[in-house]
């Protein structure tokens, strides 16, 4: 009871957790639900290809976006 919550935080919090377990992406700072998502480093470009066929933009070579698988 002495810590301040933020129930908005808490619930962005699960929908990340919940999204990036099922999909193979990681979300930004400050993300919201249905915003875009980061293809993990650990996605090849090939199979990134695969699961994202109309492509993804890549504003630095390891930083692949794209938008919510789903949503």
């Amino acid at each position: 009871m002495t810590t301040g919550r933020n129930f908005a935080e808490i619930l962005r919090l699960l929908d990340s957790v919940q999204l990036t377990a099922k999909e193979q992406v990681a979300t930004p700072a400050n993300w919201n639900q249905g915003e875009d998502v980061i293809i993990v480093p650990a996605v090849s470009n090939e199979a990134a290809a695969e699961k994202y066929p109309d492509g993804w933009e890549a504003p630095l070579p390891y930083l692949r976006v794209v938008p919510q698988p789903g949503a």
